[in-house]
């Protein structure tokens, strides 16, 4: 009788799992203040995974691309050992919040400028 229950209660639950995890979501970040949204997002409202997953790889590609072509010339350096993603993101979110103008900026222009300001070479 357990099993058969407990087959009932995933026959009926996983469908509706299956279909609030389908559901899409639309992520802009053209912007500081929209990539600063994403990488905002409040672990408990819907979506938050998707919106830090994609803050935390757009930055890590766009940070990577950079480097890559930046040369001698960096425009920021991290030190050894670098920090936390989260931690950094984290504070380019309040960088970003705390100057509105701040928030227009292209983001990965506000992204590059935080990091130069935050982790300048010396």
């Amino acid at each position: 009788m357990k099993r058969l229950l407990a087959l009932a209660f995933v026959a009926t639950t996983l469908p509706l799992l299956i279909a609030s995890a389908a559901e899409p979501v639309s992520i802009r970040t053209k912007t500081a203040g929209e990539l600063a949204e994403a990488c905002g997002a409040n672990p408990r409202e819907p979506a938050a995974d998707a919106k830090l997953n994609f803050c935390y790889g757009f930055a890590q590609g766009a940070i990577d691309v950079e480097l890559q072509h930046a040369g001698d010339k960096r425009p920021f350096c991290f030190p050894n050992p670098a920090p936390k993603r989260t931690a950094t993101m984290g504070e380019f979110v309040g960088w970003v919040r705390s100057m509105p103008d701040r928030r227009e900026m292209p983001s990965t222009e506000g992204l590059f400028r935080f990091l130069a300001e935050r982790f300048p070479c010396k």
